[in-house]
């Protein structure tokens, strides 16, 4: 996977003007454009696309510091006008490219990536693969945007809409494993972006054939693999190091990729205050077959 993230950014590189087809090139070395993307924006801290306009805006300004005319540095850097080149120039510089050719910046420089593998080996990871029948997931769903640090507000609101009531009926319909009120995120945008729209339900996992309530939501998801990390201790920090060393450590190191699906949470224990949690994250999976020999052994 590392590999794969660094041929990425050399074919930026090699072309900041083209479009980027991170597919085709994921499928090249036997992965897939949706793990790729969402590996990049966990390590890189920003999705490719954002990448991308950073790179073609750091190489750009120093074409505009030059005496060429302003539509053929944007045509060169893939943009069809001065507006649009424009824009994500003051996007990433804060400034517009004439204050920079008058007055020389500021500027804000986006340095080449290189990932590297750093094998930390200090706390083991908590992980389990699981081959899971289709299922359904049941409760109150809401579409809100993506926010990367902090509590999500949206989220928050819509948990507090519900009554206690309404969260005991929940708990006695879930029927099967991830047991208990599921935290659910679905339909996320693969790169990850933030301000993107995904779905959010909270309720529980049941059976595929269980009658369901016509007043609840309802996401069915198909048979697969999953893998599930457990984390306990200081909450939420030890769910957040969880969730970021599956990124970090545990993706790149596991012959393991994400396919598309929703991502589930359950809490399974608690404190009265949450100070202190257990807990468990659920991905869907597939074999990544990347490195993977004839036999079947890494």
């Amino acid at each position: 996977m590392i590999d794969t993230l660094n041929r990425l950014v050399d074919r930026i590189e090699r072309a900041l003007g083209e479009r980027i087809d991170v597919d085709e090139l994921a499928r090249s070395t036997g992965t897939t454009g949706y793990h790729t993307r969402r590996m990049f924006s966990s390590l890189a801290g920003m999705p490719v696309s954002e990448y991308v306009r950073r790179r073609r805006m750091t190489v750009a300004a120093a074409d505009v510091r030059g005496d060429e005319d302003l539509l053929s540095i944007a045509v060169r850097y893939g943009y069809g006008s001065t507006e649009a080149f424009g824009r994500a120039f003051r996007a990433v510089h804060g400034v517009g490219h004439g204050d920079v050719r008058r007055d020389g910046g500021p500027l804000r420089s986006q340095p080449q990536l290189r990932f590297r593998l750093t094998v930390e080996g200090s706390v083991p990871m908590d992980a389990r693969i699981l081959d899971r029948p289709a299922f359904r997931l049941v409760g109150h769903a809401a579409r809100v945007p993506l926010i990367h640090e902090g509590v999500n507000p949206h989220i928050r609101e819509h948990i507090e809409s519900l009554s206690d009531s309404e969260h005991a009926r929940l708990t006695g319909l879930s029927s099967v494993d991830p047991g208990g009120i599921l935290q659910v995120s679905a339909d996320v945008d693969p790169d990850y972006t933030e301000g993107t729209e995904l779905t959010y339900l909270h309720g529980v996992a049941v059976r595929s054939a269980d009658e369901v309530p016509e007043d609840l939501d309802v996401i069915d998801v198909p048979e697969g693999e999953w893998v599930v990390f457990r984390s306990s201790g200081e909450h939420p920090a030890a769910l957040q190091s969880m969730w970021a060393a599956t990124a970090t450590e545990w993706f790149p190191s596991n012959p393991w990729r994400l396919r598309p699906g929703p991502s589930m949470l359950s809490i399974l224990d608690h404190a009265p205050d949450f100070s202190t949690a257990t807990c468990e994250v659920w991905f869907p999976v597939e074999r990544d077959r990347e490195g993977i020999g004839s036999d079947g052994r890494p």
